[in-house]
């Protein structure tokens, strides 16, 4: 199981951008994600995410694994947020 969405990061001069993040985890509000199932694997997945090339993968070394994605070019914060 694993959840993939927008995160806001912020610059140190006022800045910010929407990153990509994957969790191993279910979202805490499910019901706004959508949905995939493939095998064994359940995505959530952000609705505007959905229509993206991304590449969910695995990482890891001398036994600490990382979650992450790859595909995906931060955004920068519309004038409304």
């Amino acid at each position: 199981m694993a959840t993939v969405r927008l995160s806001p990061r912020y610059g140190c001069c006022g800045g910010g951008a929407d990153i990509v993040v994957a969790e191993a985890r279910r979202p805490d509000e499910p019901s706004i994600y959508t949905k995939i199932e493939t095998g064994k694997v359940v995505l959530y997945v952000e609705p505007t995410l959905v229509d993206e090339t991304l590449i969910l993968d695995v990482e890891g070394f001398l036994g600490f694994r990382s979650l992450f994605v790859d595909g995906a070019s931060p955004t920068r914060f519309k004038e409304s947020k």
